[in-house]
């Protein structure tokens, strides 16, 4: 009789608690004020650890910008995962996602760069990341388009900053910056046709080891149009294209084998000259750098397309063709601060395969600085209403 009358109890007590969780309050965690402290001097509001939280490139905020046409932005950053056109290493689909986090701790301090005495992460631009484009990975040919589409969805809505001034795009608009994370090189030859929609042609300036003007017969791609394009071939098809601006594009740190002599002058019919990684060893950076600026002059529009692979595989292992003898990450740098001032309306960096890095992550490393410095030069030089272009001799407005 007791046990029963001890069971009415309890279950009574647990009806009675059971009908009070209705009106309880949860309890307040810690102030905010334990995690979102402010710092002295130039420093704001403190950041999450470095190592946590979800990788976009520099911890920028991240918007789905393909999904949602109203995101603006005065620079965007757009994944291209795509690593098919590659003759050697595959690997650079991962190049993307590598990129970002290799750049977790750009703007671990604020981001401040401190020889071209500016923040990109805390100037006049909106700057976020708008993920990656999905691409194909069975169809080479319709993963191209969805990189030539994306990107320019991107590309062609208008930017946070200015975006009812004139601009130097072919309908007299100004547009956001896209910097393009690769993914192999083919993926340049998309993002040409994109710029050239919004643009017309431009001037490149192409930092790489290989010349990447093959003719497809050179260059393993005759048997078919698909085969044609691919991460040796494309600016041959940019030049036939008539993507490029005539005579003012320009390689640097070239150091590859040829076919022959022959690819040389191949190489000069589609607008470029040359400089070898090998010049670095008697003029030194400032004679590149004056060398690249003489050659782009400070009237064109200037895309600037970056294989990781401009650096010496002691310093960017994780590439699909990594050729040695080439610059470092310092002297890379450098000729990048350099360029400050000139006309660049987009950039890309290709062929980072972070399967092949270190465990310190070298190469992803590299591959985001890198990108910071251009970063930097993009927001110096001011959004894009300010430039000014010569246009193009033929203008071809039906894009924009």
């Amino acid at each position: 009789m007791a046990t029963q009358g001890l069971l009415t109890l309890w279950l009574t007590a647990a009806v009675l608690a059971h009908g009070d969780h209705e009106h309880q309050k949860n309890m307040a965690g810690p102030h905010k004020s334990l995690w979102y402290n402010t710092l002295p001097g130039d420093g704001g509001t403190q950041a999450d650890s470095v190592f946590s939280g979800i990788s976009t490139f520099g911890r920028l905020p991240y918007l789905p910008c393909l999904f949602h046409k109203d995101i603006d932005y005065d620079i965007a950053f757009i994944g291209a995962p795509f690593d098919t056109g590659t003759s050697y290493r595959p690997g650079a689909r991962f190049g993307p996602s590598g990129i970002r986090q290799g750049s977790r701790r750009l703007n671990l301090y604020g981001g401040y760069n401190v020889p071209l005495d500016t923040n990109p992460f805390n100037s006049w631009a909106k700057v976020i990341d708008c993920g990656d484009i999905p691409v194909t990975s069975y169809d080479n040919t319709y993963a191209l388009h969805q990189i030539e589409n994306g990107h320019f969805s991107i590309l062609s809505r208008p930017p946070t900053t200015d975006p009812t001034k004139p601009g130097p795009s072919l309908k007299g608009k100004t547009l956001p910056r896209v910097i393009t994370l690769g993914g192999d090189h083919t993926i340049t030859l998309p993002l040409l046709r994109s710029i050239n929609r919004a643009y017309g042609p431009v001037t490149v300036i192409h930092f790489d080891s290989h010349l990447d003007t093959w003719k497809p017969k050179v260059f393993g791609g005759s048997p078919s149009e698909t085969a044609s394009i691919n991460h040796g071939t494309y600016f041959y098809h940019a030049a036939q294209e008539g993507l490029l601006r005539n005579d003012t594009n320009i390689h640097a740190g070239i150091r590859t084998t040829l076919s022959g002599p022959s690819d040389y002058e191949n190489d000069g019919y589609c607008g470029f000259e040359i400089v070898e990684a090998r010049e670095i060893d008697t003029i030194g950076t400032e004679g590149i750098i004056k060398k690249i600026r003489e050659r782009v002059g400070t009237k064109n529009p200037v895309y600037l397309s970056l294989d990781i692979d401009t650096l010496d595989p002691a310093f960017a292992p994780a590439t699909g063709t990594p050729e040695t003898g080439g610059w470092s990450t310092r002297e890379l740098r450098t000729i990048l601060r350099g360029l400050e001032g000139v006309n660049l309306v987009g950039a890309d960096i290709v062929e980072v395969a972070p399967a092949y890095d270190t465990n310190a992550e070298h190469t992803t490393m590299a591959a985001a600085d890198a990108l910071f410095e251009i970063m930097s030069i993009m927001v110096k030089k001011g959004p894009l209403s300010v430039l000014d272009i010569d246009p193009p001799a033929d203008e071809d407005t039906k894009d924009l």
